[in-house]
């Protein structure tokens, strides 16, 4: 008989989806001003640390969540202060140094517990052509602590687009909702992210007056412009749905993974 794969002891400690306020540089319109944003910050911890703590049922042999939460919490009225007394120019730079920030004070907060930390920020409000647009980090210990993986999400884009083999399908156009991942290349740490607010746009401008018979055509060209938008994108997934496709499914859909060097 084979051997069980077997999962290793892995214990997490987490925060999911603390809502505040901050200034992560400018926005949609352009304006550097405090934005609603959604911190879930999860400390990945040694191997079977919680194990003690699962026995006593002692909170003290734990990372206290509640901590965690009044620590982030500090931190972004801490930044917030010091934007209004006019010590800096924003509150935060950008989404990567509100990130960086935090998963240090984290690192502080758990001590030798943590081997890494993985932070998603959240900005409802960052893109206006799509319903969320997120920044899911990983931050591995050091010295120096160091970003191991990076991923920005798009999400839930709708387009009207002129899509299907069918006649009425290339006579009207039709909702398509799209997602986008952008796996970024985090040994490239010296070439800031790129501007997905001017990516999104343009990739949207070039769909709009194009029309396609397949959404394999269709996805695999949103994952080439992506994929080519920046040196500091490594690869992308892109995900198609037609709502309208299927009378009794919610929707039909492709899904593409491709590495930049592909189209280069």
């Amino acid at each position: 008989m084979a051997p069980l794969d077997l999962p290793s002891s892995t214990d997490v400690v987490f925060v999911d989806t603390l809502r505040v306020s901050a200034n992560i540089g400018r926005d949609w319109w352009g304006k550097a001003r405090a934005q609603p944003i959604e911190i879930t910050v999860y400390l990945h911890l040694e191997e079977s640390y919680l194990q003690t703590s699962g026995k006593t049922d002692n909170v003290l042999d734990s990372v206290h969540y509640g901590h965690l939460t009044k620590t982030i919490s500090t931190l972004i009225k801490e930044r917030s202060s010091e934007e209004e007394a006019g010590e800096r120019s924003s509150g935060f730079a950008d989404a990567d140094d509100l990130i960086q920030a935090v998963s240090e004070r984290a690192f502080d907060l758990a001590g030798d517990a943590a081997s890494e930390v993985r932070v998603v920020l959240g900005v409802p409000k960052m893109i206006l052509l799509a319903s969320g647009f997120s920044v899911d980090t990983t931050i591995a210990k050091g010295p120096p602590h160091f970003m191991s993986s990076k991923n920005v999400s798009v999400n839930d884009i709708v387009l009207p687009v002129i899509i299907g083999v069918n006649p009425p399908e290339r006579e009207e156009k039709q909702r398509v909702i799209i997602n986008i991942t952008f796996h970024e290349n985090t040994e490239l740490s010296q070439v800031k992210s790129p501007d997905y607010k001017q990516i999104v746009s343009g990739l949207c401008k070039e769909i709009e007056p194009t029309s396609y018979l397949t959404l394999e055509k269709f996805v695999m060209e949103i994952v080439r412009f992506c994929c080519l938008s920046s040196d500091k994108v490594a690869g992308v997934t892109a995900r198609a749905q037609k709502p309208s496709a299927l009378s009794f499914a919610q929707s039909s859909g492709v899904q593409i993974t491709r590495t930049r060097e592909i189209f280069l």
